[in-house]
């Protein structure tokens, strides 16, 4: 298979996502929200959350800060 046809196939549904304002990379931090979420439900803190994170997945803290944002708003059509 490639590239062009498992974009084909899955044309809908990427369309979708970026009405939604998923970006292309974002499936890459989905681990990394549930895991601020785990923490956040333990109590911690969002700052040591944060510093936590942006060491455990080599990101920058603005990063963390961002995707938490973006991960945690709900989906409406146009949110690009």
């Amino acid at each position: 298979m490639t590239l062009f046809e498992a974009l084909s196939i899955n044309k809908e549904m990427l369309n979708r996502l970026h009405e939604f304002g998923a970006k292309p990379d974002d499936c890459r931090y989905i681990d990394l929200y549930r895991d601020y979420q785990s923490m956040r439900e333990g109590g911690e803190k969002v700052t040591y959350i944060v510093t936590v994170l942006s060491e455990r997945y080599h990101v920058s803290e603005r990063k963390v800060y961002s995707l938490v944002k973006r991960f945690g708003q709900h989906c409406t059509l146009g949110a690009v």
